[in-house]
Protein backbone atom coordinates (compact mmCIF):
# COMPACT_ATOMS: atom_id res chain seq x y z
CA UNK A 1 0.00 0.00 0.00
CA UNK A 2 1.43 3.51 -0.74
CA UNK A 3 0.31 6.67 1.37
CA UNK A 4 -0.71 9.42 -1.56
CA UNK A 5 -1.96 13.00 -1.44
CA UNK A 6 -4.52 13.69 -4.80
CA UNK A 7 -4.27 16.88 -6.08
CA UNK A 8 -7.49 16.35 -8.66
CA UNK A 9 -10.68 14.77 -7.73
CA UNK A 10 -10.87 11.03 -8.29
CA UNK A 11 -13.98 9.24 -8.44
CA UNK A 12 -14.08 6.91 -5.71
CA UNK A 13 -10.68 7.67 -4.04
CA UNK A 14 -11.36 11.37 -3.12
CA UNK A 15 -11.14 15.33 -3.48
CA UNK A 16 -8.59 17.10 -3.91
CA UNK A 17 -5.81 17.66 -0.34
CA UNK A 18 -7.23 14.13 0.96
CA UNK A 19 -4.18 11.71 1.78
CA UNK A 20 -5.53 8.14 0.72
CA UNK A 21 -3.73 4.62 1.04
CA UNK A 22 -3.82 2.63 -2.38
CA UNK A 23 -2.18 -0.21 -3.92
CA UNK A 24 1.28 0.68 -4.66
CA UNK A 25 1.13 -0.82 -8.48
CA UNK A 26 -2.62 2.21 -9.05
CA UNK A 27 -0.16 5.08 -7.56
CA UNK A 28 2.95 4.10 -9.44
CA UNK A 29 1.40 3.20 -12.80
CA UNK A 30 -1.88 5.27 -13.25
CA UNK A 31 -2.06 8.38 -10.30
CA UNK A 32 1.40 9.73 -10.25
CA UNK A 33 2.15 9.85 -14.09
CA UNK A 34 -1.62 11.45 -14.76
CA UNK A 35 -0.71 14.35 -11.97
CA UNK A 36 -3.83 13.13 -10.07
CA UNK A 37 -1.68 12.60 -6.98
CA UNK A 38 2.22 12.78 -5.04
CA UNK A 39 3.44 10.59 -2.76
CA UNK A 40 2.90 11.64 0.75
CA UNK A 41 5.92 12.84 2.81
CA UNK A 42 6.04 15.04 6.27
CA UNK A 43 6.83 17.89 3.51
CA UNK A 44 4.02 17.52 2.13
CA UNK A 45 1.46 18.76 4.47
CA UNK A 46 2.69 22.42 3.62
CA UNK A 47 1.39 21.28 -0.19
CA UNK A 48 -1.77 19.57 1.38
CA UNK A 49 -3.00 23.10 2.92
CA UNK A 50 -2.27 24.58 -0.53
CA UNK A 51 -4.58 22.28 -2.21
CA UNK A 52 -7.07 22.21 0.04
CA UNK A 53 -7.54 26.55 -0.70
CA UNK A 54 -7.70 26.14 -3.93
CA UNK A 55 -9.94 23.47 -4.09
CA UNK A 56 -11.83 25.48 -1.53
CA UNK A 57 -11.82 28.88 -3.76
CA UNK A 58 -13.10 26.74 -6.74
CA UNK A 59 -15.71 25.77 -4.70
CA UNK A 60 -19.17 27.32 -4.93
CA UNK A 61 -19.08 29.79 -2.02
CA UNK A 62 -22.62 28.99 -0.70
CA UNK A 63 -25.49 26.20 -0.74
CA UNK A 64 -27.28 28.42 -2.20
CA UNK A 65 -25.88 29.32 -5.38
CA UNK A 66 -25.07 25.74 -5.79
CA UNK A 67 -28.68 24.44 -5.37
CA UNK A 68 -30.00 27.44 -7.38
CA UNK A 69 -27.22 26.63 -10.56
CA UNK A 70 -28.60 23.02 -9.86
CA UNK A 71 -31.99 24.07 -10.90
CA UNK A 72 -31.24 26.05 -13.29
CA UNK A 73 -29.36 23.25 -15.20
CA UNK A 74 -31.95 20.49 -14.46
CA UNK A 75 -34.44 22.66 -16.14
CA UNK A 76 -32.37 23.39 -19.67
CA UNK A 77 -30.76 21.39 -21.91
CA UNK A 78 -27.15 22.42 -22.69
CA UNK A 79 -26.42 22.43 -26.92
CA UNK A 80 -22.95 21.43 -27.88
CA UNK A 81 -21.49 22.15 -31.42
CA UNK A 82 -18.85 19.62 -32.54
CA UNK A 83 -17.31 18.19 -35.17
CA UNK A 84 -18.65 15.26 -36.69
CA UNK A 85 -18.18 12.84 -39.50
CA UNK A 86 -20.55 11.16 -41.99
CA UNK A 87 -22.50 9.38 -39.80
CA UNK A 88 -22.81 11.45 -36.93
CA UNK A 89 -19.86 10.09 -35.26
CA UNK A 90 -17.51 12.67 -33.38
CA UNK A 91 -13.81 13.26 -34.09
CA UNK A 92 -12.79 12.58 -30.72
CA UNK A 93 -15.73 12.51 -27.73
CA UNK A 94 -16.57 15.49 -25.77
CA UNK A 95 -14.91 16.68 -22.91
CA UNK A 96 -15.52 18.59 -19.54
CA UNK A 97 -14.42 21.74 -20.29
CA UNK A 98 -15.95 21.62 -23.73
CA UNK A 99 -19.56 21.40 -21.73
CA UNK A 100 -18.24 23.92 -19.56
CA UNK A 101 -17.98 26.47 -21.65
CA UNK A 102 -21.36 25.64 -23.22
CA UNK A 103 -23.03 26.29 -19.65
CA UNK A 104 -21.20 29.77 -19.46
CA UNK A 105 -22.22 30.80 -22.90
CA UNK A 106 -25.58 29.62 -22.87
CA UNK A 107 -25.94 31.45 -19.23
CA UNK A 108 -26.65 29.00 -17.05
CA UNK A 109 -23.87 29.49 -14.68
CA UNK A 110 -20.02 28.79 -14.31
CA UNK A 111 -19.26 24.80 -13.43
CA UNK A 112 -15.47 23.38 -13.29
CA UNK A 113 -15.13 21.26 -16.57
CA UNK A 114 -12.82 18.62 -14.35
CA UNK A 115 -15.60 17.95 -12.43
CA UNK A 116 -18.46 16.84 -14.75
CA UNK A 117 -18.20 13.45 -15.45
CA UNK A 118 -19.92 11.26 -18.24
CA UNK A 119 -21.54 7.49 -17.39
CA UNK A 120 -20.21 7.04 -20.86
CA UNK A 121 -18.53 8.13 -23.43
CA UNK A 122 -20.06 10.56 -25.96
CA UNK A 123 -19.01 9.89 -29.24
CA UNK A 124 -21.90 10.50 -31.47
CA UNK A 125 -24.41 13.18 -31.99
CA UNK A 126 -27.85 12.90 -29.80
CA UNK A 127 -28.62 13.77 -26.91
CA UNK A 128 -26.77 12.09 -23.82
CA UNK A 129 -26.47 13.01 -19.87
CA UNK A 130 -23.36 14.53 -17.94
CA UNK A 131 -23.71 15.09 -14.12
CA UNK A 132 -21.60 17.67 -12.34
CA UNK A 133 -20.40 17.49 -8.82
CA UNK A 134 -20.96 21.46 -7.98
CA UNK A 135 -19.89 20.87 -4.30
CA UNK A 136 -19.10 17.40 -1.94
CA UNK A 137 -23.09 17.26 -1.38
CA UNK A 138 -24.49 18.41 -4.68
CA UNK A 139 -24.39 16.57 -7.55
CA UNK A 140 -26.42 18.04 -10.51
CA UNK A 141 -27.62 16.02 -13.97
CA UNK A 142 -27.03 18.08 -17.19
CA UNK A 143 -28.91 17.07 -20.22
CA UNK A 144 -26.99 17.73 -23.85
CA UNK A 145 -27.98 17.98 -27.40
CA UNK A 146 -24.96 17.26 -29.45
CA UNK A 147 -25.50 18.17 -32.61
CA UNK A 148 -22.54 18.15 -35.86
CA UNK A 149 -20.90 21.48 -36.54
CA UNK A 150 -21.66 23.15 -39.88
Amino acid sequence: MAKIILTHEVSGLGAAGDVVEVKSGYARNYLVPQGLAVTWSRGGERQIEQIRAGRAARELASLEEAQALKASLADATVRLEVKAGGEGRLFGSVRGPQVADAVAEQGLGTIDGRKVEFPTAIKAVGTHEATVRLRDDIVATIALEVVAAK
